[in-house]
């Protein structure tokens, strides 16, 4: 059925770079996810009115709120789409983490609404009516929400989409939640007992804890995420693999919106090398970089000794005082600045972000010693700085 409704509404649907195509792909999402969550508002809040259930009624209302969350989604992506302008150079890419952020917190409100209503249900309970009917229209929900789930599931990650991972995030609450509720029915027809307030209580622990973890989600693109590991290697050997770079770091991703990425990196290049020779490489690379990642990547050259025996002696000479050290340890930009009776080792240090600020004397005082006892000759300037690889980085 996936396929089927992609193939039909989303035109060029397997160029999914295109921002074109992406709105198409959210409408879809959106409007059935406000077709199906209406249709099941109503039968749920009838249901729910007719057996006198709160929990039935609190799901309704928790579809309800899912389709509303389907209207912010599509609004989001169509103001995600427009273009950049004079005050948005990077264009509105953003605005989808915004819509997926007011979804969040509009979940969190209907669950604490249906908190509150639980409470007074627990205190007051009120008789249940039993009706077959309403527990067939309860099971067909949960096949309904089921499907929804996966559905915005295999978009989001098809395009990437965080509002479309939101949502499918919270259909998949929605089948607990009326799991739930047809629960206390069964409990109620076999065994006489009303629990109907303590479920609901439980159906909405579960929505404000869903609508919590998706604002969670959405806050990282927001506030700026670590680089993926595979991301960050995969950028780094494809600017190594040209002759002309002798390596890289300092790799920085700017995010500003799903498919619209800013890139920055350092590409050590050779100092002997002709500096239009080294410029027109990294240009040939930022151009290729930008039709194989969909991201501009501007390059930075570091001019580095490559053939200098006495430099490349005491660039491996740290290089292995590091690994003594500590092997998560790297370091760049690394110079030589030759005295009389003095060698000032200048160069960048890359630690691990589990490292306090309050290390950094002590690591820096520590590799300067062990410099020293390698040859006393040598003092280490070194700066110290994190990476902004995401986890498992220093592996």
């Amino acid at each position: 059925m996936t396929e089927f409704l992609v193939k039909r509404f989303v035109k060029d649907y397997e160029k999914i770079e295109d921002g074109a195509v992406r709105t198409r792909y959210g409408t879809l999402s959106s409007l059935v996810g406000i077709f199906c969550n209406v249709i099941l508002f109503a039968a749920k809040l009838l249901i729910g009115v007719l057996i006198n259930s709160i929990s039935v009624m609190a799901d309704a209302f928790n579809n309800l709120s899912d389709a509303a969350s389907s209207i912010i989604g599509f609004v989001g992506v169509k103001m995600a789409e427009k273009p950049a302008d004079e005050d948005h150079p990077f264009g509105h890419g953003r605005m989808e983490y915004i819509a997926a952020f007011v979804v969040a917190f509009l979940v969190i409100q209907v669950g604490f609404s249906l908190f509150k209503t639980s409470i007074g249900k627990i205190l007051h309970p009120e008789e249940m009516v039993f009706r077959a009917v309403s527990l067939v229209i309860l099971l067909l929900s949960v096949g309904v929400k089921l499907w929804l789930g996966m559905f915005n599931r295999k978009l989001g990650k098809r395009i990437h989409s965080t509002v479309m991972l939101a949502t499918a995030a919270d259909s998949m609450g929605d089948v607990l939640t009326t799991s739930a509720a047809i629960f206390s029915i069964l409990v109620f027809r076999v065994a006489g007992w009303n629990i109907d307030g303590i479920v609901g209580l439980v159906v909405s622990v579960v929505v404000m804890y869903a609508g919590f973890n998706i604002a969670k989600e959405t806050l990282n693109p927001l506030l700026g995420e670590a680089i993926d590991p595979k991301l960050y290697e995969e950028i780094n050997h494809f600017v190594e693999s040209y002759d002309g770079i002798a390596g890289t770091h300092d790799l920085i991703i700017h995010n500003y919106g799903p498919s619209r990425s800013m890139a920055s990196i350092h590409a050590e290049v050779p100092n002997d090398v002709d500096i239009q020779i080294s410029h027109e490489i990294i240009d040939r690379i930022e151009h290729e970089a930008s039709a194989r990642f969909h991201m501009a990547l501007v390059i930075h050259m570091d001019p580095i000794e490559t053939k200098n025996e006495h430099v490349l002696l005491l660039k491996e000479m740290v290089r292995k005082v590091l690994a003594d050290v500590d092997s998560r340890l790297l370091f760049h930009d690394f110079r030589v600045v030759d005295g009389r009776e003095r060698i000032n080792l200048i160069f960048d240090l890359v630690v691990p972000r589990d490292y306090p600020r309050s290390q950094y004397d002590q690591v820096k005082a520590q590799i300067g010693r062990k410099v020293r006892e390698a040859d006393s000759r040598c003092a280490c300037v070194i700066l110290v700085e994190n990476s902004y690889r995401g986890q498992h980085e220093e592996s």
